[in-house]
């Protein structure tokens, strides 16, 4: 029976708070009783809306995908409209870290609408450019997996929850421990202790990343 409790939220009010949550403290914090607690409810109330803690990490997984833009510009050329699909993708993931690996494919749930979208446009993008459903398929799952690894690899990104003393010491430390390996035998690894360990203009490092990706996917098309 829906009580007063549970009337109150929506399953949309719920899955927002959850991914509140992720955002700030990462995915370890995301239980139904913290939530609950969050949210000033009973953990029965959640359950109305959710049945177990991964039907929750299903739709804090499809929040995310339905914040990506997959509308194509036919304005652009078709390089430029897939580096667009690219880039709204990292852009989605840079404003939720923490929860990235949520969108990495391995769970068994049903396909999201927003993950629908996001690979139907992606799809249909790269066989227009001539590539065959196969390449197309695995140009795509590079793309996403790449996507996650760039912004989970953000040289000097903070943890969540960790204050910014915190994450300068981390940094400082990681810093030392490179720059402490032999220099005779790691040369480099010692010169590049720095920029290994943080990274000054994050946005530079995205349009890096991002570039890297759509030159692999010229070096296919040229073959």
């Amino acid at each position: 029976m829906k009580t007063a409790e549970n009337a109150r939220l929506s399953r949309g009010a719920v899955t927002d708070a959850a991914l509140a949550l992720v955002d700030a403290e990462g995915l370890g914090a995301l239980t139904i009783r913290r939530l609950a607690t969050d949210l000033g409810v009973t953990p029965m109330a959640l359950y109305w809306h959710f049945k177990n803690k991964d039907e929750l990490l299903g739709g804090v997984r499809e929040r995310i995908w339905s914040q990506i833009d997959a509308r194509r510009d036919p304005a652009l050329s078709l390089e430029d409209q897939f580096r667009a699909l690219v880039e709204s993708l990292v852009s989605v993931l840079r404003s939720h870290p923490a929860a990235a690996l949520l969108l990495n494919g391995k769970r068994n749930d049903e396909p999201s609408p927003g993950f629908l979208a996001a690979t139907e446009s992606g799809l249909s993008i790269l066989t227009e450019l001539g590539l065959s459903l196969e390449e197309a398929a695995a140009v795509c799952s590079t793309a996403l997996r790449g996507s996650i690894a760039l912004v989970m690899g953000e040289p000097g990104a903070p943890e969540p929850n960790q204050s910014p003393e915190q994450t300068r010491e981390m940094l400082r430390r990681k810093r030392l421990a490179l720059e402490s390996v032999s220099a005779q035998r790691y040369p480099h690894v010692v010169a590049a202790a720095g920029p290994m360990t943080a990274c000054d203009d994050p946005d530079v490092h995205y349009a890096f990343g991002v570039d890297f990706l759509m030159g692999g996917l010229a070096r296919l098309l040229a073959r």
